[in-house]
């Protein structure tokens, strides 16, 4: 491909995950060991968190009451697109049963998982979505029982909007921890939790690394790295729009990577141009990362055709892609890497991050050439069933047995055989 890197990012220094690894298993390690009494140590030390870890139903409705009806009306609002749009998902989930061959009766079945564990994180940000997102997706697959966790703030706890948004949207129990403890107490079902068979939400690397160190024990969302966003934008684009739309997923943080691919030479000079300046009109601590996270990870990318910008997009498999180009409908087709895609001037992916509907919890780091994001379907066994008359037996027995024999496996072949023996009268 002709391209052109008007701007490549810097290399990325040498991976220092060790230490991570090192000190998360150290974690996880001790509150197998010591269960709640760990939890609670490592809240104390870690967060400053000294209070109570079970939030009750009386500091929920405390909670929920110091929240604005503004605010409940907005979060009300973002709550009824999400479900909506999982309760749409779930209606493509279809359960079936086929006749095989005669007499061969197999199905399959959806059933949801158990027990769900959500994490919401809390850091430098209040991801109140990040809490709409998990919750109601596993509350409209299903799930019968659901904890969710958050990081407190000193002297006070969760944030009130968090928690009001954790209560409109099931949680059954909420915990007032963050971090590896979070996690851990989520997947052993302490204090009062049920264990969780599937862990989801974003959070930092000590957070993905806890997942990922016990995925296997129990599921997982997904392997999680720092956000990422694309835009596609040809002539019509506007400089200033595109700028405000990468400038914002900066935000997120210093490692997080954004690109401008383009066909257009004199708008990828205006973006590049416009970029700082419009970062130096966030707040801190906003400021300092997306600073970082555009002179360190950012790429602006000409292309001469919209199939070679393609070619590029689909390489970089993005978290969210965003197309404000010409012919949308020729994108929508064309495109195939991508966690979510955002359509025309008029959608930016600041709408998905918190109120349109499909979910933000999204692959990254490339992870959307072979996965999507966070769904019911996450939440759901598709599991399969079968039986069998005699008639239909006695040729499966036959076919069965010499498969087996083939592959040297007898116990296979004698327990097929056995259903050729006529029952006892």
């Amino acid at each position: 491909m002709a391209i052109t890197y008007l701007k490549q990012a810097q290399p990325r220094p040498a991976a220092e995950n060790s230490d991570i690894r090192d000190t998360v298993a150290v974690m996880l390690a001790n509150i197998e060991r010591d269960g709640e009494d760990a939890v609670r140590r490592y809240a104390e030390k870690l967060d400053g968190w000294t209070g109570p870890i079970v939030v009750t139903d009386a500091q929920r409705r405390a909670a929920c009451n110091r929240v604005s009806q503004q605010m409940k009306e907005d979060i009300q609002f973002a709550h009824a697109n999400v479900r909506r749009f999982a309760e749409a998902q779930k209606a493509t989930m279809g359960e079936c049963e086929v006749e095989v061959i005669p007499g061969l009766i197999a199905g399959q079945k959806q059933i949801p998982v158990s027990s769900a564990g959500c994490y919401v994180p809390g850091g430098r940000y209040s991801h109140i979505a990040s809490a709409l997102m998990t919750i109601t997706t596993a509350k409209v697959a299903g799930v019968p029982h659901i904890t969710a966790v958050s990081p407190t703030r000193p002297g006070t706890g969760i944030p009130d909007a968090i928690v009001y948004a954790m209560d409109l949207c099931g949680a059954d129990i909420v915990l007032n921890l963050g971090g590896v403890q979070g996690i851990a107490a989520m997947a052993q079902g302490l204090f009062g939790a049920q264990p969780a068979d599937i862990l989801v939400g974003p959070g930092n690397s000590y957070v993905a690394e806890a997942k990922r160190m016990l995925f296997g024990e129990v599921g997982i969302d997904m392997f999680a790295g720092p956000t990422d966003s694309l835009v596609i934008a040809d002539h019509t684009a506007d400089v200033e729009t595109v700028a405000w739309d990468l400038v914002s997923q900066a935000e997120h943080g210093a490692d997080s990577p954004v690109w401008l691919v383009t066909t257009d030479e004199a708008l990828a000079k205006g973006v590049m141009a416009r970029a700082q300046a419009l970062i130096g009109k966030l707040p801190e601590p906003n400021l300092s990362a997306a600073h970082r996270a555009w002179h360190e990870r950012a790429e602006v990318v000409l292309c001469v055709s919209r199939e070679e910008a393609a070619q590029v997009a689909d390489r970089y498999a993005p978290e969210h892609l965003q197309v404000q180009a010409e012919d949308l409908d020729w994108w929508l087709d064309r495109l195939t890497a991508y966690g979510s895609l955002f359509l025309g001037k008029e959608t930016t992916v600041s709408f998905g991050d918190k109120t349109s509907g499909p979910n933000h919890v999204l692959p990254t780091s490339g992870a959307a050439r072979y996965t999507g994001g966070l769904s019911v379907h996450k939440f759901t066994k598709t599991v399969t069933w079968q039986r069998c008359n005699s008639s239909a037996s006695h040729e499966l027995a036959q076919r069965t047995a010499r498969i087996s024999r083939m592959e040297g496996m007898e116990g296979h072949a004698i327990a097929a055989e056995m259903r050729l023996q006529p029952e006892p009268v």
